[in-house]
């Protein structure tokens, strides 16, 4: 029996033999799109080839890549651990053709690696070709059902015609597109038999392998025409042909997802059987998932990829609790991961301490969230019932599943509103499509022959000043904006966190003014406005291109800075620090890391002092180009996130830093001048973020600081020497007059509270008290309502404030009356009600805000009835 591993390997030296090169995967965090949460299919890495916008060195290409479905239209997270074949993290084959061989070969290779290199029993096979579609005038593929038993021999009986929803590939609303065939194998124990027309969606078959034929483009009228250069896209599913070659019929009995699952099962001290099988198949999956989005750049936040990162690892946490995990244990299976998976992707062998420690800090974070999440939980249920806004909030804020909330309600007998919740959800999503509208229209490619062959040539980093051609431009949505593209360019284009130059296009008659430079696919955009000259002289005009210098140096002061820092970073915090976003901008720096804690002052200063000594070192910073390999073999630092050529710009600075980056620098690092922090903030969990001026800016910040320090001196009449014992002095004052001003409050309040208590009525024996009060803040109203409850000592009380325009009650009640079966909740979410609120809490003590405070003396007029009630009376 293969191993997966081999399988892995059996395909894509098959392609080799086919003359395609092997690429890596992309990460499956994309960069390139900030737009894509996750990489969810193989041909995301190619899109700029299938749109025009780009090219490879290669027509021919296979890889394994790595995929993550878990929202939108791919959303395979509520099947994983039920359906044997659904999984949040995926591996998925893919061999590639650009303009090069198309259908015939693409079928009849697939053919050859399943049932000659693979020996696949051909009886299980089908295919299904496209069936054509009336709306859109297109013919059945015809071509592609003739070839499927021309060059192979499957009999013409198990080749089915299907619609365009299964076989017609379009990569969005507009673009290139084309039919597709697909192959499907039957599961069941005799191939013989089959019915003559199978439900290919049914339990007895699974999808193996797609092989899209791109041959048409799809215009913003919804128009179809046929491409010049026809490509092919083929995706087969690593984990389900694993199973089919294993023998087995679930993807988690195959050597991918074995190993993990005994992991578990010595973690848990639990046996993997019938009633534990769905909670480690999800804890098995979900590890995969998280192990390579955290490797890939992807950390735990509450939006966009973090938050699909949270979910997906608090989920794996409530599953947990399942097994009698209720202390952190999810971490403690990246090793495994590792161990399965580091020969093919050795980047998640390079960051497993980095993985590990994310996820452990989310699990134990998240353990103190559900806490709080529970307590807050039993206040909202004290309404009766969890609307759909109560429940979202518990999902969005403590980070409850919606089927957590639901099975919490149901052991309090209470409903969740839980097509309120998919409201509120489906706003957020909106929200959240809005912010980050992805799509592949035409505003993300160069139009059809917009640029001629020969454009966006980029010479700065060589020089700032360069003749050039204007061969395009364009205007843009913003008035009097317009896009610029040259044949030649000195300007550096937005990438890798460094903003893009700024400076002047002009000859005697045209000035253009750049504000900023960023790409489009292959094009380099210069941003600006026309400052002299018609807009219609400008195609094909000679001009100067020129680079604001200023602009520049202090941009690549920083850059260089940034790199400085970040070896700083791990010499003093360690070897798990790893970039994780970075801004280099003219005027400042902003450097993102990975790291658990908060960076101490006194660390910051000795990074800071490391990086201030290079600078006074003036070592030279050496740029130089390379293998990857090589790079590699160097020790250069590099991005996990990224995906780098086989051929890779080196910066070397002296014996200090060597990282692969395609930024401008300065020449030594003597031109840095001076370096300073200015500030370091936590981002994210297991994220961190420093920030930073160098040059002028940091000349800057030191006059400020000293401007600073002189006006304290004079205020407080003190030396620098002093300045530090006298505010601490100041201070300490501060404290006592704090605690004095707490304890006369108390007083003052035990004194009312005692008034108030001899004013109680009496209900049926027991002392009630419901009076309205005038707190200073909300923090003396819950002191008045603790020193009400001391003064009672056995009794029901409610206070009621009006608070910024905003009725407030709180309610508490006695031990003793708790056990006769009055709550404080129940008293405030009743005298609520008629302040137009409500509220909820703890048996002895609960809080409750209403919209009408005029109202509150009618709700106190109320409280002794609701004592009442309650008492049963």
């Amino acid at each position: 029996m293969k191993t997966s591993a081999e399988i892995r390997e059996d395909f894509l030296r098959f392609f080799e033999s086919k003359a395609h090169t092997r690429v890596p995967s992309a990460p499956v965090v994309p960069q390139d799109d900030p737009t894509l949460l996750f990489i969810n299919a193989g041909m995301n890495q190619f899109k700029d080839v299938f749109l025009g916008s780009g090219r490879r060195p290669y027509t021919r290409a296979a890889d394994t890549q790595k995929c993550l479905r878990v929202s939108g239209k791919h959303n395979d997270l509520e099947e994983v651990g039920i359906s044997p074949r659904h999984h949040t993290f995926f591996e998925m084959l893919g061999n590639w053709s650009f303009g090069d061989y198309f259908k015939e070969e693409a079928i009849a290779w697939a053919w050859e690696l399943l049932t000659d290199v693979w020996k696949v029993d051909k009886r299980r096979l089908w295919v299904t070709v496209f069936e054509g579609d009336e709306a859109d005038g297109l013919q059945a593929d015809a071509e592609a059902e003739a070839l499927w038993t021309q060059v192979t021999d499957l009999p013409g009986n198990r080749v089915l015609r299907l619609g365009k929803e299964d076989n017609f590939w379009e990569m969005g609303e507009t673009g290139p597109c084309g039919p597709c065939s697909e192959i499907h194998y039957y599961l069941g124990e005799d191939p013989d038999s089959q019915p003559e027309v199978p439900d290919l969606d049914g339990g007895n078959y699974t999808e193996l392998w797609n092989l899209v034929f791109i041959q048409f483009n799809r215009d913003a009228e919804g128009v179809l025409h046929p491409l010049p250069d026809k490509h092919v896209d083929t995706g087969l599913g690593f984990e389900r042909m694993t199973s089919v070659l294993q023998g087995v019929t679930s993807n988690y009995d195959t050597d991918v997802f074995t190993p993990i699952l005994a992991a578990i099962s010595e973690i848990t001290k639990q046996p993997y059987h019938e009633a534990n099988r769905v909670p480690m198949r999800v804890i098995a999956d979900h590890i995969r998932a998280l192990t390579f989005t955290i490797t890939d750049g992807a950390l735990p936040s509450n939006e966009g990829r973090g938050y699909v990162v949270r979910r997906i690892l608090r989920r794996a946490s409530r599953f947990g609790r399942n097994l009698g995990m209720h202390e952190p244990f999810i971490y403690r299976l990246v090793e495994t991961v590792v161990e399965n998976m580091g020969a093919t992707f050795p980047e998640v062998r390079e960051q497993a301490d980095h993985v590990a420690r994310v996820i452990r800090a989310e699990e134990e974070g998240f353990g103190k969230t559900l806490d709080r999440g529970i307590d807050i939980f039993e206040e909202l249920s004290q309404k009766g019932r969890i609307s759909g806004e109560d429940a979202f909030r518990l999902y969005d804020t403590y980070g409850f599943p919606i089927d957590l909330t639901q099975l919490m309600a149901a052991e309090k007998g209470l409903e969740v509103d839980e097509a309120g919740f998919e409201r509120e959800m489906a706003a957020q999503k909106a929200r959240s499509r809005e912010a980050g509208r992805q799509t592949f229209a035409s505003q993300d490619v160069v139009d059809e022959g917009f640029l001629p062959d020969r454009h966006s040539e980029f010479v700065g980093y060589e020089t700032l000043l360069s003749e050039a051609e204007i061969v395009a431009w364009k205007p843009t949505d913003e008035t009097g904006l317009l896009d610029l593209y040259l044949d030649v360019t000195p300007f550096y284009a937005e990438s890798g966190g460094q903003v893009g130059d700024r400076g002047e296009i002009r000859n005697g008659d045209v000035v253009f003014s750049v504000e900023t430079t960023f790409r489009v696919g292959e094009g380099i955009v210069h941003r600006g406005r026309l400052v002299q000259g018609e807009q219609e002289a400008l195609s094909g005009t000679r001009v100067q291109a020129e680079v604001d210098g200023a602009v520049r140096l202090n941009t690549a002061r920083n850059h260089t800075a940034t790199h400085l820092a970040h070896r700083a970073l791990r010499r003093v915090l360690g070897d798990h620090v790893h970039q994780a976003g970075s801004l280099v901008a003219p005027n400042r720096m902003r450097f993102d890391f990975t790291h658990f804690e908060g960076v101490s002052p006194d660390q910051l200063a000795e990074i800071e002092g490391i990086v201030n000594d290079v600078v006074r070192q003036d070592l030279a910073v050496d740029i130089s180009f390379g293998g990857l390999e090589k790079a590699r073999e160097q020790g250069a630092m590099m991005l996990f996130t990224e995906k780098y050529g086989d051929v890779v710009r080196m910066v070397q600075i002296g014996d200090y830093s060597l990282e692969l980056c395609g930024g401008t620098h300065l020449r030594s690092t003597g031109q840095v001048g001076l370096f300073q922090f200015t500030q370091e903030t936590g981002t994210a969990a297991g994220v961190r973020r420093i920030e930073a001026v160098t040059g002028q800016g940091a000349e800057m910040l030191v006059r400020q600081q000293r401007s600073v320090i002189a006006d304290l001196e004079g205020q407080l009449q003190v030396t620098s020497g002093g300045l530090s014992d006298k505010v601490a002095q100041l201070l300490m004052q501060n404290r006592e007059l704090e605690r004095e001003l707490q304890g006369l409050r108390r007083e003052l309040s035990g004194s009312e509270m005692d008034g108030l208590v001899s004013e109680a009525v009496d209900v049926d024996g027991v002392r009630v008290v419901a009076a309205q009060v005038q707190p200073v803040d909300m923090e003396g109203f819950r002191d008045m309502a603790d020193g009400l409850r001391n003064a009672l000592k056995s009794g029901v009380g409610v206070l009621g404030a009006d608070m910024n325009g905003k009725a407030s009650l709180i309610a508490v009640v006695t031990d003793d009356l708790i056990q006769r079966g009055v709550q404080a909740g129940g008293v405030v979410k009743e005298a609520a009600r008629i302040v137009g609120g409500g509220g909820g809490g703890r048996p002895h003590l609960a809080q409750a805000g209403g919209k009408n405070p005029e109202k509150l003396a009618e709700a106190l007029q109320q409280v002794p009835e609701i004592v009442r009630t309650q008492l049963g009376g």
